[in-house]
C-alpha cells in the first residue's frame, strides 16, 4: 500500500486474519459463529439500569483524566479482597479497554529497538502494539504437548541486552492455557534475574477452571516490575462498554496519564459508572458467568474430542478452545474454509495467532449449548472429521 500521504512505516501493513474477516452471515443465513471473543450474554440488567440512571442524574461529563476516584477506590478494595494484595489509588489509571491500556504501557516503557518477548501462539494485536511503540517483538514458542506452558530454558535463550519485558497472558487467548503457579514463579525469577518488566494481560481472571488465578504482580518482589492490564469486558460481559485499567507503579501511571491526555483524556464516564456497579455486584454476577462458560467449554471439548483428525487439551481457562487439526493434512486456513463452506460454521484459523498457531483452530464458545450442538452435528458429517 504505497501512498505518499501515508507514513512509510505503514506501507507494508497487512490486515490481521481477525480484523479482515468479512461478514459471512451475508452468504449463509444459518451461519454459526465461533470466531469472535465476545460473550453472547448481555451485561447484567442491573448494571445497565444503574448506569442509565447515572446518566439521567448527570454523569455525562469528563472525569479526572486518570479515572474516577470512586472506581479506583473500588479496584483497591477488589485486589485486597480477592487476592490479599495491597495497592494504592496512585497505582491505577482507568482506560478505554485493555487494548488501550497495553498500547499506553508499551508506549511509556519502550525505547526504539527495545525487545519484548511474546509467548506464542499469541493474541495477534501484541505484535502491532509492540511495533507501534517502536519495539521489536521476539517470540518464545509454546506447544500443545507441553500444555502451552512457558519453557524456562527456551525463554532464557530469547533474552538479550535489549530485552525490556515479557507479555504474559494467562488464562490465555487463543490457547485457553493457564500458566501453573510453578511456571509463574519461574517466570518471575527470570524477570528478577534480568531486571525485566512483565506486561500482565489479566483479562480472563475468573475463567480459570483448575488452579485459582494468581496475578504475577502478587509474587515476591514482582509488584514494582509488573504492569497489570485489567478489563471488565470478559469477566463482566461488558465488551461494548470499552473499560479497563492499568495497575503499575505511580511513576509509570504519571507517564501513561500524560500520554493519554493527548489521545482521549478520560475514559467514558458512563462506562466508569457501570464498572463501579459491576465491582459492587461481582459476587452476585460472576459465579453464574463462570458456571455457564464452564458448561459450554466442556461440552464443546467433548464434542471436538470425538471428531476424527482432531486432538485437544482438556480446558484450563477462558472460553476458547484451540484444537489441533494437523492430522487432516490440511492447513488451518483450508480447514476453516471448508468448515465455512460445507458446514456454515465460522472459526478463526490458528495462524492468525502466529506461526505456531498453524495446524490449529480457535473456537470461541460464546454460543449456547443448543447452538453449539447444531454446529458439531454438522461438523460430524464432514468427510475430514469422520
Amino acid at each position: 500500500m504505497k501512498n505518499s500521504y501515508i507514513a512509510k512505516r505503514y506501507w507494508n501493513l497487512k490486515a490481521s486474519l481477525i480484523g479482515q474477516k468479512a461478514d459471512p452471515s451475508l452468504l449463509y443465513h444459518d451461519l454459526i459463529d465461533f470466531s469472535i471473543g465476545d460473550p453472547d450474554l448481555n451485561t447484567d440488567n442491573r448494571i445497565i439500569e444503574m448506569a442509565f440512571n447515572d446518566a439521567l442524574n448527570g454523569y455525562t461529563h469528563y472525569t479526572e483524566s486518570i479515572g474516577r476516584l470512586e472506581l479506583r477506590e473500588k479496584l483497591v478494595k477488589y485486589y485486597k479482597e480477592r487476592f490479599g494484595f495491597d495497592i494504592n489509588i496512585e497505582d491505577l489509571m482507568i482506560t478505554t479497554s485493555a487494548c488501550h491500556a497495553m498500547t499506553l504501557a508499551l508506549e511509556a516503557t519502550l525505547d526504539d529497538g527495545d525487545e519484548v518477548i511474546i509467548p506464542t501462539p499469541h493474541f495477534g494485536l501484541y505484535t502491532h502494539q509492540v511495533e507501534l511503540a517502536r519495539g521489536i517483538p521476539v517470540f518464545v514458542e509454546t506447544y500443545e504437548e507441553e500444555n502451552f506452558q512457558i519453557n524456562i530454558d527456551r525463554l532464557r535463550s530469547k533474552i538479550t541486552n535489549r530485552t525490556k519485558g515479557i507479555i504474559l497472558n494467562t488464562p490465555n487467548n487463543p490457547t485457553g492455557a493457564c500458566i501453573s503457579r510453578e511456571n509463574l514463579e519461574q517466570i518471575a525469577s527470570i524477570a528478577r534475574e534480568y531486571d525485566l518488566l512483565i506486561f500482565a494481560d489479566d483479562i480472563y481472571t475468573i475463567f480459570s477452571y483448575g488452579e485459582p488465578f494468581v496475578p504475577i504482580a502478587t509474587l515476591k518482589d514482582m509488584k514494582a516490575r509488573t504492569i497489570t492490564i485489567g478489563s471488565f469486558s470478559k469477566d463482566y460481559c461488558m465488551t461494548g462498554w470499552r473499560i479497563g485499567y492499568i495497575l503499575a507503579n505511580p511513576d509509570l501511571i504519571f507517564v501513561v496519564g500524560n500520554i493519554n491526555d493527548n489521545i482521549i483524556y478520560s475514559a467514558p464516564t458512563i462506562s466508569q459508572q457501570a464498572a463501579i456497579h459491576a465491582l459492587d455486584m461481582r459476587d452476585i454476577i460472576q459465579p453464574g458467568l463462570v458456571e455457564e462458560f464452564r458448561n459450554r467449554i466442556f461440552y464443546a471439548y467433548e464434542r471436538l474430542k470425538s471428531l476424527k483428525n482432531v486432538s485437544i487439551l482438556s480446558p484450563m481457562g477462558t472460553f476458547y478452545l484451540f484444537p489441533s487439526i494437523k492430522a487432516t493434512g490440511l492447513s488451518s486456513e483450508e480447514v476453516a474454509r471448508r468448515l465455512l463452506e460445507e458446514a456454515h460454521v465460522l472459526v478463526i484459523p490458528g495462524n492468525a495467532f502466529g506461526e505456531l498457531g498453524e495446524g490449529h483452530l480457535r473456537l470461541s464458545c460464546t454460543l449456547s449449548i443448543d447452538k453449539m450442538k447444531e454446529a458439531f452435528d454438522r461438523m460430524e458429517k464432514m468427510e475430514i472429521f469422520r
